[in-house]
């Protein structure tokens, strides 16, 4: 069976390129699954590598059509906006995992970034994400845990 020629260079590129998407979600991902949470280390890594996969095999079939282009990537959209959905749970008057669903949202930015070449907006992505789920806390989980003395019930 034949497969065609394969172009060492090119395949390089590809293969660090989905390893960059990887390796810039991954601080967030492990972030998520050390505080337990829903999606964590298998997911985040893979929506930011299938993200890239997919704009790196539109690009090399779609001839610089930019219109295609657009198309491929509001199908990662709403694709990944879907996984998300999943994710948010009402109970009563409580709505949970809305960070998540942002969260994987910006994993597959951070793929589709690195696919075309924004490694500013990538590890922008990584970082800022990185750090919001850290460090920053709702105001009402942080007052409550003043209150009590002790560490927050997270709300996501």
């Amino acid at each position: 069976m034949t497969f065609g020629s394969v172009d060492g260079g090119r395949l390089a590129v590809q293969l660090g390129k989905m390893f960059l998407a990887f390796a810039l979600c991954f601080p967030m991902a492990w972030d998520r699954e050390r505080r337990h949470m829903a999606l964590g280390i298998r997911t985040f890594p893979l929506v930011a590598v299938a993200s890239c996969a997919f704009v790196l095999v539109a690009e090399s079939g779609l001839s610089g059509d930019p219109q295609a282009m657009s198309r491929v990537i509001q199908g990662i959209v709403a694709g990944v906006g879907f996984l998300g959905g999943g994710a948010i749970v009402k109970q009563g008057t409580t709505v949970r995992g809305t960070t998540t669903a942002a969260a994987v949202w910006a994993t597959a930015a951070l793929g589709v970034a690195v696919a075309e070449g924004e490694l500013g907006i990538a590890a922008g992505l990584g970082f800022i994400g990185f750090a919001t789920l850290r460090w920053v806390r709702p105001r009402a989980a942080a007052g409550e845990a003043k209150r009590s003395g002790g560490e927050e019930e997270r709300q996501d």
